[in-house]
């Protein structure tokens, strides 16, 4: 079941529109996203030699789906940066400092969607401004719909899972360590991975 349809580039007549799908019209809304089923993180190469992973604990964000006109949907997630969880305390604390994020200037990175298209199958990309620190810069993430369900307690869910890669220097992210051995302590390589879960809000009563 597809999401988002890409449009074709020669407008169709009234007789060769397709019919909206139903399941797809069903998924028509704003959605929530559920924090404690969902995770944002990233894996950086270090030392050359292996990748350290971690995670943003503490975020939140909106998606407005439209399965009649995909192009009408869109996302926004705002992720706290002093939630940042690597393991090792001392670690995360480096990152939140003025070295990398400095969370106490900027507390926030920012997502903000601006597009999306339909690549195949269930994949897709959503493009949008990543904000971190003072530094906005354009972004595609690729996702997979994972589909619709509706939970034990009722509530309707979709599900995503998606990567990107960016270049950490790309958003001021400069700090680094050369290596005795040649090479550097952090790559600027970051992927960053998104596996969302997200609830329907309840219609409105008359």
């Amino acid at each position: 079941m597809a999401l988002f349809n890409r449009k074709s580039s020669a407008a169709p007549t009234i007789a060769e529109a397709p019919a909206a799908d139903p399941a797809l019209a069903a998924l028509t809304g704003a959605y929530t996203i559920d924090p404690a089923h969902s995770s944002i993180g990233f894996t950086v190469r270090h030392a050359m030699v292996t990748n350290v992973r971690g995670s943003f604990v503490e975020h939140e964000g909106t998606l407005t789906l439209d399965g009649v006109d995909p192009a009408n949907s869109s996302a926004s997630i705002d992720v706290r940066i002093a939630s940042v969880d690597t393991g090792i305390a001392d670690r995360d604390a480096h990152l939140v400092s003025g070295d990398f994020f400095d969370a106490g200037t900027f507390p926030l990175m920012t997502f903000r969607s601006t597009s999306a298209e339909q690549l195949g199958g269930e994949a897709y990309r959503v493009t949008g401004d990543l904000t971190i620190k003072d530094v906005t810069r354009p972004l595609s993430i690729d996702l997979d719909f994972n589909g619709s369900a509706t939970d034990v307690y009722g509530n309707e869910r979709v599900g995503f899972e998606g990567t990107a890669n960016i270049l950490r220097s790309d958003w001021g992210l400069t700090w680094n360590a050369a290596l005795e051995t040649g090479g550097v302590m952090v790559s600027d390589k970051v992927k960053l991975t998104f596996d969302i879960s997200a609830i329907k809000a309840a219609a409105p009563q008359d």
